[in-house]
């Protein structure tokens, strides 16, 4: 066991080397309020984006992009979800890093182009 602290309990070393502490359960809520942010991003350039009466093929071909997009982020976070409920927690893959920043600059750009659509 560790040392005693001043409130009388003791200091205990992670289990495996890990925290099994609340981190990841953290970790987990703000991918899902990061998936909530972009599903809300989504639909109100959507909403914007296709405003107007009839959307033109260009107009239509940015929404069917801006749903892609959505969709490869969603699918991102849910595997990392998943990774981060099984028993042996992995890392973010610079891979998954990459592909997140990748569909936020996206909707970035979504938003330029909408914003100068308009």
């Amino acid at each position: 066991m560790g040392e005693p602290r001043r409130d009388g309990a003791r200091d205990r070393a992670p289990a495996g080397g890990r925290d099994a502490g609340l981190q990841p359960e953290r970790t987990r809520l703000a991918w899902r309020r990061t998936t909530l942010a972009c599903t809300v991003v989504v639909l109100l350039a959507g909403r914007r984006l296709l405003a107007g009466g009839a959307a033109g093929p260009v107009r239509a071909g940015l929404a069917a992009l801006l749903a892609l997009v959505w969709v490869a982020f969603v699918a991102l976070a849910h595997r990392r979800v998943r990774e981060l409920a099984a028993a042996r927690r992995t890392s973010l893959t610079p891979r998954i890093a990459l592909s997140a920043a990748g569909c936020t600059v996206a909707l970035a750009a979504f938003g330029v182009t909408i914003a100068s659509t308009h």
